[in-house]
């Protein structure tokens, strides 16, 4: 991965914001590192974070998208045995410098307690990738050595920020490159915009080689197993009678879907959850595999969610609809089920990368992420399911 960083561009600059939003841009260009929403950055002045607000894009975010909180009250929240998501927000929200910008990240405490000026969060490909196999925290401490922070994965949120914060206590930051958040994602830190930037391509490209090193992805599509339009169609329509909405398919034959699609084991790779957490939200814990014929298949993924819930759900919880967003269509490739065409971009985005980072993990020994109740936990974030409630 190469900067991007242009010193005859950042020259022009005046404000220490202005360069925040240029290298947040920067990460925002590679869907490597950020996809759709990912990865959060910030920038510290004085006693005040400006922080991603909710709402806003890295790819295109401008000042107006950065949230000005209160340092030392983050700071503090830090310091609590506990803290739930819907009051850390309601108090991040109370401690706004600005009551009109957006809702801060729910990852600004954890900004504010690492001792830089510049932070960069992003849930790169590469190293999340590593992470997601059995032997992978192993693997990232042979990489990167003692100058990165290896974290095992906690809930994004308070939890996570309670967790660096007890970590962190007798670190010496400034012999930190970086901190992994397994199966999570990465931050890089500096009181300079360009070097923390620079670090984060710089760890990242490192993940990168290795992968290079020790797998090779497929170049062509081998299946042989067509689907004819009035197959693609029967499917979009029984998978919108799940869903209560019209359906926008796309379909998936790049050679790594074809690939995939072919696997003997696909069951097993797909119930080991995604390439990280937060994509749950846009395509469920896992796909309909479509063997044949269609309802016996979209009932298998309907059977699959229905337990995947009743094994996790508490009372309060509210089962989400029943119908896929994808389906992994064997012999063939994918196929992806949006509400409309902005959503269908999302989903097959995410499915590309994911499919991407399941092929390379089987060759590192195998592909497993998250337990279901992780994957369960950020689905049914209770700040989502409010929302449903109302």
């Amino acid at each position: 991965m190469k900067s991007l960083f242009d010193d005859v561009k950042a020259a022009t600059f005046t404000t220490p914001l202005q360069m925040r939003v240029y290298t947040s841009q920067l990460l925002g260009q590679s869907e490597d590192l950020v996809l759709h929403g990912g990865g959060n950055t910030s920038y510290k002045d004085s006693d005040t974070l400006y922080v991603k607000g909710s709402g806003w894009n890295l790819i295109d975010i401008e000042e107006p998208g950065f949230s000005p909180v209160d340092l030392a009250v983050l700071q503090e929240m830090a310091t609590r045995d506990e803290l739930s998501d819907s009051q850390m927000v309601k108090e991040q929200r109370a401690a706004l410098r600005n009551p009109d910008a957006p809702n801060p990240s729910i990852e600004a405490i954890l900004h504010a307690i690492v001792p830089f000026a510049f932070v960069d969060h992003t849930h790169t490909d590469a190293i999340v990738t590593i992470s997601n196999t059995p032997n992978g925290k192993d693997k990232l401490q042979e990489i990167y050595g003692d100058n990165v922070l290896l974290i095992d994965y906690v809930m994004p949120g308070f939890i996570l920020s309670k967790e660096i914060y007890a970590k962190t206590q007798s670190v010496d930051w400034n012999t930190l490159e970086g901190i992994i958040l397994l199966n999570h994602g990465l931050f890089t830190f500096d009181d300079d915009a360009k070097k923390s930037y620079e670090k984060h391509i710089a760890l990242v490209t490192k993940a990168e080689e290795y992968i290079a090193e020790h797998t090779v992805l497929p170049s062509r599509c081998d299946t042989k197993h067509k689907v004819g339009q009035d197959y693609i169609d029967a499917l979009s329509d029984e998978v919108s009678k799940l869903r209560g909405c019209p359906i926008t398919t796309v379909i998936l034959d790049t050679p790594e879907a074809c690939t995939f699609s072919v696997l003997p084991h696909l069951e097993e790779i797909l119930a080991q959850g995604e390439l990280t957490p937060e994509h749950v939200i846009r395509i469920k814990p896992f796909p309909a595999i479509i063997g044949g014929d269609i309802d016996t298949s979209l009932q298998a993924f309907i059977d699959q969610y229905k337990q995947y819930f009743e094994n996790n759900a508490a009372s309060e919880h509210i089962c989400l609809d029943l119908a896929p967003r994808y389906a992994i269509i064997k012999d063939f490739g994918a196929i992806v089920f949006g509400k409309d065409e902005k959503e269908a971009k999302i989903i097959s985005d995410i499915v590309n990368h994911t499919i991407k980072a399941m092929l390379i993990g089987e060759q590192l020994g195998g592909w497993k992420s998250l337990k279901q109740s992780d994957i369960f936990a950020m689905e049914y974030w209770e700040l989502e399911q409010a929302k449903l409630k109302k």
